[in-house]
């Protein structure tokens, strides 16, 4: 772990000995990879500091010493906050994981719109004294329950959304499918574009985007003819796990729009965990978001 302290609208962090050779500069363009234009603007306002002083961008970092960034300082308004309670799995002061209900979308997707897991974590935000930059660094289905990543300043967001595709954060979900799969397990590799007969409805298609899931039997329900399943995703395509098991005969329970029979009110599929390899603490993190969906419980007890 490294050694950091939050002070004001300052982020410090103690220089180890794996860094001693980087600069300033070489540290923020390939160990945490930020944007250009972020590096660029703290370059010209002249905000990144060595141990109080102002930074020499090209001189090797010494061991030991304290370099100073601004990532808290106010950039922007945030969301509107919109009082819900949500359950906050983990929060530092880069970013926050929360179990977004089934029943709530993650995201505004018009202006007039506020009673969304984005809103309610910034009013959770706000009843700590924060407020300002917030953003979703992926997103769940309405219907999809489970774990969501946010970033709480610009720096966090452009490095946790690189790691996300770079597949170095790792997400596990949990669905309940219909028919009892053979295979213990098994990988779905088929590309999935968009279906022109429906507009939010997608398809396996040869000339869609690559798309791999992984897929492991958790457990068999013979008597409701039902299958428990995890699944990991190598990448992240709209609908993906609820598009590639209709497409092998075992669609999503509950998910009517890819031939689920309709014995839960939405898709039964939640994130269960997310694991973040914390770019600026060195911690690997875990988080799990236990299901509340009566579906999961009363498949387990069969």
């Amino acid at each position: 772990m490294y050694q950091t302290v939050r002070k004001g609208d300052i982020f410090e962090i103690k220089i180890p000995e794996g860094w001693r050779h980087q600069t300033a500069d070489s540290l923020l363009r390939t160990e945490w990879k930020l944007p250009k234009k972020l590096i660029h603007q703290w370059r010209m306002n002249q905000t990144v500091f060595v141990n109080g002083s102002p930074v020499n961008w090209h001189a090797p970092l010494a061991e030991g010493s304290v370099l100073q960034l601004p990532f808290f300082a106010a950039a922007e308004k945030g969301p509107v906050p919109y009082k819900r309670k949500v359950n906050i799995l983990y929060e530092d002061d880069h970013l926050l994981v929360a179990d977004k209900p089934a029943d709530m979308k993650t995201h505004p997707n018009t202006e007039n719109e506020s009673d969304t897991l984005l809103n309610a974590v910034a009013y959770h935000l706000q009843e700590s004294g924060e407020s300002g930059f917030l953003r979703h660094v992926h997103r769940l289905d309405v219907g999809t329950s489970g774990v969501i990543l946010f970033a709480k300043h610009h720096a966090a967001y452009a490095v946790l959304s690189r790691l996300l595709e770079e597949r170095e954060i790792k997400r596990t979900y949990i669905a309940v499918v219909h028919g009892l799969i053979t295979k213990n397990e098994g990988t779905i590799n088929q590309p999935i574009g968009k279906d022109r007969h429906h507009p939010s409805r997608r398809r396996v298609s040869p000339s869609g985007q690559t798309a791999l899931t992984h897929y492991k039997v958790l457990k068999r329900a013979v008597k409701q003819q039902l299958s428990l399943v995890q699944c990991q995703l190598d990448t992240g395509r709209t609908h993906q796990i609820r598009v590639h098991m209709a497409s092998i005969g075992h669609p999503l329970a509950g998910d009517c729009l890819y031939g689920g029979k309709p014995i839960t009110s939405h898709q039964a599929l939640h994130a269960v965990s997310i694991e973040i390899p914390h770019p600026f603490t060195g911690e690997k993190l875990v988080c799990k978001a236990v299901p509340q969906e009566q579906i999961f419980r009363l498949l387990d007890k069969s």
